[in-house]
């Protein structure tokens, strides 16, 4: 009997500070309608010069588990996907362990920029098919502000910072017939992308964290291509269609994308999960962050089957199918 991990419980936090593309166009040459017309996106949230993403992490965690109703103290396993860390080690994940008290866990981070959600996802998920782990804590948390050169507006108007956590859990009864939980995920990536998406510092390249460097166009056009890709392919592994999906809750990069990519799909807007307008690019969290959102106004409902996918630097691309 194979095992199935269930969403448990679900938790975000997006820090207080709110910057609008009228807040941006003080800082940059740009414009409200520039930015939001070219990407969707109208405001961000930034996260507190005293803010680290441990605590954004912290804060989604804590969310998570009172909506599951568990104590840290069930959880085995926690995956962190960030590419924010607050230093370069120990793992943010062990920041978050033992600031809620997880300490029976074992902790670690995973790196896929944009796609760490899911990374991390697929990874809790196969550690409780196989019997390793009973309860994950799975978190996306990004101060990507951290990150932006604010004297490039190509780039520095796509990004916020945020964090969001599921609890999965496997479930007495639940196997292979169970109506419910994860049932595949899928993992790509293609390092000859490079130089189209990176931050130009690191530890042993010039000991600096470095700026986001992007090339837009070309993003665009590779992130509808894959995205598209992968959804097919997760559909095909399950037997589904298009049609079978309840909500598509893609990775928030861009309004543009999210459009383009629901159109290759087939899938109407209105199944699309939408949040880059508010909170814009929050990197790993912003799946999590959308999933949270849907979740608690009752848009996602038990049964449903929700489709997570998500392209990142690297390049990085993932998706997971789940029955809520």
């Amino acid at each position: 009997m194979v095992n199935r991990s269930v969403v448990q419980g679900w938790g975000a936090y997006l820090p207080e500070k709110v910057l609008t593309n009228q807040d941006i166009a003080k800082i940059v040459d740009t414009s409200d309608e520039w930015i939001s017309r070219r990407t969707g996106i109208r405001q961000r949230h930034i996260a507190a010069d005293n803010e680290m993403t441990s605590d954004l992490a912290t804060y989604a965690a804590d969310r998570a588990l009172t909506q599951a109703k568990i104590d840290s103290s069930d959880i085995d396993v926690i995956v962190v996907g960030t590419a924010t860390p607050d230093e370069t080690f120990p793992a943010t994940a062990t920041r978050v362990q033992e600031r809620i008290g997880a300490h029976a866990a074992y902790a670690f981070d995973i790196q896929a920029a944009c796609s760490g959600f899911v990374y991390a996802l697929a990874l809790a998920d196969n550690f409780l098919r196989l019997g390793q782990a009973r309860t994950a804590l799975v978190i996306g948390a990004e101060t990507f502000s951290r990150l932006l050169d604010w004297e490039d507006r190509t780039t520095c108007v796509l990004f916020g910072d945020g964090a969001g956590a599921v609890v999965l859990r496997v479930e007495d009864g639940l196997g292979s017939n169970a109506d419910r939980g994860v049932l595949s995920t899928h993992l790509h990536s293609d390092g000859r992308q490079h130089d189209l998406l990176y931050a130009d510092g690191g530890p042993s390249l010039n000991q600096v964290a470095g700026f986001v460097r992007m090339q837009g166009r070309e993003v665009f056009r590779e992130a509808v291509t894959r995205l598209s890709s992968v959804v097919d392919e997760t559909l095909d592994c399950n037997g589904l269609t298009i049609a079978d999906v309840d909500w598509l809750v893609p990775h928030q990069a861009n309004k543009r994308i999210l459009d383009s990519t629901a159109a290759k799909l087939g899938i109407p807007l209105e199944k699309v999960v939408v949040t880059v307008d508010r909170h814009a690019n929050t990197s790993a969290a912003s799946i999590p962050l959308a999933l949270n959102e849907a979740a608690n106004d009752d848009r996602i409902k038990r049964g449903d089957l929700v489709l997570m996918e998500a392209m990142g630097a690297g390049f990085t691309w993932a998706a997971a199918a789940l029955r809520w």
